[in-house]
């Protein structure tokens, strides 16, 4: 399912003709990223997507997320997924000429977003602090591993490892063999939590005419998911264990087998609701007398005879029956779906987007907005407007007329 172009909304790269382009709101916003892998990516790109010119600076032999797979025509599914509408430049930043002409480029900059190691920028002479004292006006945001304080700083930090640093996993999966939470979930909400942060400092210089330092660890995102398993287990004594497809907490919920196979997920969340559930559901509303399903507490205490009787319920019938059963009780459900399903799951919102020279359809933002056009930009090939920013950030020239402007909107 595409989405449909708004009256008035320009497609990026396409002739606008006298149609007049929707504003966004960073326009005029100049974004310069040192940054790799999928974090700082995932911040950067979605700043593209609301309007700011984003510049990638890649090593030589590129951001090494272009080599993760060939899933999409021959492109990295990674790649694809969250360097949408950038600019690509290829830097030695450890060459003096190639560290001056990002430093001229930091000078224009609304905001400077890098992953490094700990340190590196620091070595470099372009440091967050260091930079804001030079350009009081600049944003800086540094993403990191774990942070800049504390005895682990220095470690690598990469998904997998920071799930299992931060305790995700003792609280992900079903009991046994320990399992990766199957997408980069400590790398897409340290991507988020620094987009957050990016834009309240973008309004927060609308006030006070300063820039402000952003930091993001992985660590510190993944510890943020795990504010409710920290707070049982801290306060509680007790951490959530790995129940598969049930809910810790809140019973019944989770995944039960129909007679022909079919996994569904259903939630009960109040006594309403598990009410209904007894009566048109199960048919059983003698339980709503037994003692052991009294409140939530009580039928987590005894789960294997709530989940039991559910299980018994769900295989004595057809998948089609209890979904009837689910949708007259008003009981939440949904399917346990493959990643196949997804790709034509009805709900799935997705916008063209041109890779190798063929439409592909990715999803789409999970925030709907006014601006948005019907096509995301393309990703770039490695330092495909090196030549050009080379030209217009070089020493002679004058600060380009396409580039951040005092008087664009939010802009510098």
């Amino acid at each position: 399912m595409h989405i449909d172009t708004h009256p008035g909304a320009a497609i990026p790269g396409q002739d606008e003709g006298h149609q007049t382009p929707t504003p966004r709101p960073l326009d005029g916003v100049l974004v310069v990223a040192l940054e790799q892998a999928v974090a700082a990516p995932y911040c950067s790109s979605r700043l593209a997507d609301a309007g700011a010119r984003v510049i990638k600076i890649e090593r030589r032999e590129g951001d090494f997320a272009r080599g993760y797979d060939r899933a999409v025509h021959g492109e990295s599914s990674y790649w694809v997924w969250i360097n949408r509408g950038k600019e690509s430049i290829m830097l030695d930043v450890k060459d003096a000429g190639d560290l001056a002409l990002l430093d001229r480029m930091l000078a224009q900059a609304d905001v400077f977003i890098q992953n490094l190691a700990p340190g590196a920028t620091d070595r470099l002479g372009i440091g967050s602090a260091a930079l804001r004292q030079r350009h009081p006006r600049l944003i800086t945001c540094d993403i990191s591993g774990y942070g800049d304080e504390g005895r682990l700083t220095g470690m690598k930090a990469y998904d997998l490892l920071v799930q299992a640093e931060s305790g995700l996993v003792s609280v992900s999966g079903a009991p046994g063999e320990w399992g990766r939470i199957g997408v980069s979930l400590c790398d897409i909400n340290a991507g988020l939590s620094a987009l957050v942060g990016i834009q309240q400092a973008l309004m927060q210089r609308e006030r006070t005419g300063l820039g402000s330092a952003v930091k993001v660890s992985l660590f510190g995102a993944a510890a943020e998911l795990m504010a409710v398993p920290y707070l049982q287990a801290r306060y509680g004594g007790k951490a959530p264990e790995r129940v598969g497809l049930k809910h810790p907490t809140i019973a019944p919920y989770g995944a039960f087998t129909c007679a022909d196979g079919r996994d569904i997920v259903i939630s009960i969340q109040n006594e309403r609701e598990w009410t209904a559930f007894c009566r048109l559901v199960l048919r059983r509303p003698e339980l709503l007398q037994d003692p052991r399903c009294a409140n939530n507490a009580a039928r987590v205490a005894h789960r294997d005879f709530v989940d039991g009787v559910a299980a018994e319920v769900f295989a004595s019938q057809p998948s089609a029956a209890m979904v009837d059963r689910l949708t007259e009780a008003q009981t939440a459900f949904g399917n346990v779906n493959s990643v196949h399903d997804l790709v034509d799951h009805p709900q799935l919102r997705t916008r063209r987007m041109a890779v190798g020279g063929h439409d592909v359809e990715v999803p789409a933002s999970p925030w709907g907005v006014e601006w948005e056009s019907a096509e995301f930009a393309q990703a770039p090939s490695l330092d495909a407007q090196g030549a050009a920013l080379r030209a217009e950030f070089s020493e002679a020239a004058e600060p380009s007329a396409s580039g951040p402007s005092a008087h664009a909107p939010m802009g510098r």
